[in-house]
């Protein structure tokens, strides 16, 4: 369900309707022929989702891109899934392309729960630390021959400075909106911050859509399309664009985070704020107030973190 920008020119998706994927279904698992197909509400970017009876889903990639997630998922998230405290998307069947459509996809069973949202979370320390215990375990796992950072993730896990150019750009179309020197000032601080080169397993899009909340709690951590080897610091971005001041504390503590760490998380999240500042100048609805909200808390972290 991802909804994090992209690095360089946007996709070019492709349209799937229930009537699509019901066929390829029908073609390519008949056992499943009989099933119901419906779009799930919200379904995310990268992926067109519809669910598959009760107890299941259909994931298409939009784009080709986003297709190279496919056997990525299909060859780690077995392996991954006994080794973490939450339940995490197991693919059940790999399909190909057909009747028209391109590109392989999967089927998952289908995980209860609601996206995360501030007025979801019951106890917001306690979700922080349910959320680093996750990532903690998730860097645990040995990360030899795991996918390093590429197209296929959108360079997630790697360096921070393949994005200055869309951070530069949205500070120029940002100037005179916010304090683009202090953007600045923090953008810089996060590209100075060394990694000392120790890969681990992450992520890649720990965001609202991909944590579900079932009762209050953390109930599962979904859409693995992102996921890789390498810096593991992309993950901290949900601490300034999820997490209460407290739950962030929390957060930054389970996982023993030092500074240099701390400092990418947060180029992290500035530069998908930014970018999706840049793109709401002007605008009042939901994500741009959201987005200004998130830029005046990375602001306000930093001036009292230096």
């Amino acid at each position: 369900m991802s909804d994090t920008p992209h690095l360089g020119p946007v996709p070019q998706r492709i349209a799937v309707d229930a009537d699509l994927a019901r066929l390829l279904v029908a073609d390519q698992f008949p056992r499943w022929a009989h099933l119901p197909v419906r779009p799930v509400a919200d379904g995310g970017w990268d992926n067109w989702t519809f669910h598959l009876g009760s107890g299941m889903s259909v994931r298409l990639p939009s784009a080709a891109e986003y297709a190279l997630a496919v056997d990525k998922e299909h060859r780690w998230l077995p392996e991954l899934a006994p080794r973490l405290p939450l339940p995490i998307p197991i693919p059940l069947e790999r399909g190909e392309p057909g009747a028209g459509y391109p590109y392989s996809w999967s089927i998952y069973p289908w995980l209860d729960g609601e996206p995360a949202s501030a007025d979801r979370i019951a106890d917001p320390v306690r979700f922080a630390i349910d959320l680093a215990e996750f990532l903690a375990a998730l860097q645990r796992i040995d990360p030899t021959g795991g996918p390093l950072p590429g197209q296929h993730n959108w360079f997630r896990g790697g360096t921070l400075r393949t994005y200055g150019r869309e951070v530069q750009h949205a500070l120029t179309a940002l100037d005179g909106h916010v304090d683009v020197d202090l953007a600045g000032e923090i953008w810089q601080r996060a590209l100075d911050a060394s990694w000392d080169g120790a890969q681990t397993w992450f992520h890649g899009d720990v965001a609202p859509g991909n944590l579900l909340i079932d009762d209050g709690e953390l109930a599962a951590v979904i859409d693995f399309g992102t996921c890789g080897v390498g810096d593991p610091a992309c993950d901290l971005a949900v601490a300034w664009t999820l997490l209460t001041a407290e739950g962030r504390q929390a957060f930054r503590e389970r996982l023993s985070v030092g500074a240099a760490t701390w400092a990418r998380g947060r180029g992290w999240a500035l530069w998908k704020t930014l970018t999706a500042c840049a793109r709401a100048v002007g605008e009042t609805d939901e994500q741009a107030v959201s987005a200004r909200h998130v830029l005046s808390e990375i602001f306000a972290e930093y001036g009292a973190d230096t």
